[in-house]
């Protein structure tokens, strides 16, 4: 039990120190300076479904904290793609997650990053992507394509430090609800998710 307790601490310790190196590299492809707490990445998580046929797609999954929350949550590392921006935490993931298709690729334009499964479709999107770094046009066209991959009714679940969803879905072919506010990260974040409705 002890010897546990002491794995986590350390794996934790590597993980901030890795993902601060990441941060200063690019802070604009990272949108905090320490990983995402457990408690976030159970919440986001929870929305994947471990009995659907479809797999999940992570977009940003950094040093991985979301992504041990996915596979904790019961889905098959086969059945998770996580495209990652960063050539250093690419690097991480794959020897940490060797059974993940772990991909290096840029969640703006996911018919290259996904290859030959480019038009792939997803039970869920759980996305860590700094979303306020970027254009609210391009936001919107990223959750857009999102959904276009997924089953209606289905979530994309992002996480955010603003007060209001960082994707505005007025005009859009989508709705969003907020998912939680968790205070026990760093810095607290919100959780929101975009769906769309099944035609009448």
């Amino acid at each position: 039990m002890k010897t546990n307790i002491s794995d986590r601490l350390v794996r934790k310790f590597d993980d901030e120190i890795r993902f601060f190196r990441g941060w200063l590299d690019g802070p604009k492809a990272v949108g905090a300076i320490v990983p995402t707490s457990q408690f976030t990445a159970r919440s986001m998580a929870s929305l994947a479904d471990p009995h659907s046929s479809l797999p999940v797609l992570e977009l940003g999954p950094g040093t991985g904290a979301i992504t041990r929350a996915i596979l904790g949550r019961g889905i098959a590392p086969e059945r998770l793609y996580s495209v990652e921006y960063s050539g250093e935490f690419y690097e991480h993931l794959k020897l940490e997650y060797p059974e993940v298709n772990v991909i290096r690729g840029d969640a703006f334009d996911l018919e290259t990053a996904l290859g030959d499964n480019g038009r792939m479709q997803f039970d869920c999107v759980i996305s860590a992507v700094p979303l306020l770094n970027f254009p609210m046009e391009q936001r919107i066209a990223l959750v857009e394509g999102l959904l276009d991959r997924m089953p209606p009714g289905r979530p994309v679940v992002q996480i955010s430090y603003g007060p209001v969803s960082p994707v505005a879905s007025r005009g859009s072919s989508f709705t969003v609800a907020h998912h939680e506010f968790v205070l026990r990260n760093l810095p607290p974040a919100q959780l929101w998710t975009y769906r769309r409705t099944a035609p009448l």
